[in-house]
């Protein structure tokens, strides 16, 4: 049974830091690529960031560059995203996602984890 567990989401103040992990049972995330989502009230649902452990490629969106972080920790097949310097735009529901590849391409999401939610108060 595939499933995608994620955790660690709440409310922080800006300028906070959140770590949140995506705890991954069924499979690896050598199996699959890994894609955090996240979607703001009234807003879409984007691409934040993206892990391949395949190519090692590790992608960010712009909106999140230099203050985000995707990481793994084989051990426990979680996968993390450290959130530091956190703005009010960055307030939304996160999502973490397994692509239906190895690789951080345009291929669609084949599993979805349960959304956890981030808050940053100004």
């Amino acid at each position: 049974d595939v499933q995608l567990q994620a955790s660690g989401g709440g409310l922080v103040q800006v300028g906070g830091s959140l770590r949140l992990s995506c705890a991954l049972s069924g499979f690896t995330f050598v199996d699959r690529a890994i894609r955090w989502f996240r979607q703001a009230p009234g807003k879409e649902r984007e691409g934040v960031s993206c892990l391949s452990v395949s190519d090692g490629e590790r992608n960010y969106a712009d909106s999140v560059k230099g203050r985000f972080t995707i990481s793994e920790d084989h051990a426990k097949n979680t996968v993390y995203l450290q959130m530091n310097s956190l703005k009010p735009e960055d307030t939304a529901v996160y999502y973490c996602a397994a692509l239906s590849s190895w690789f951080c391409d345009q291929s669609p999401v084949e599993y979805w984890g349960q959304g956890t939610l981030v808050t940053v108060s100004s």
